[in-house]
């Protein structure tokens, strides 16, 4: 094959593949607005709470048991 031949295969398979992610994206953006879109959290999570006290957010089980600090200082 020549060389431009495959470059632009290459480019219209990029160009395709972004138009897909953009059409998922709109998708995605209406169900947002709408309010189809819910966030779930699992059941077995921990609270992790910040320094003043406030709850932050949840983390995975099976992320509570790693240790504080991995390394260096």
């Amino acid at each position: 094959m020549n060389q431009k031949t495959i470059i632009a295969l290459i480019l219209a398979v990029l160009v395709l593949v972004s138009v897909v992610q953009a059409f998922q994206l709109t998708s995605l953006r209406e169900k947002v607005k709408t309010g189809g879109l819910s966030l779930s959290s699992s059941s077995s999570g921990t609270s992790v709470a910040s320094s003043g006290g406030k709850t932050i957010g949840t983390v995975p089980s099976s992320v509570k048991d790693l240790p504080q600090m991995v390394g260096g200082c």
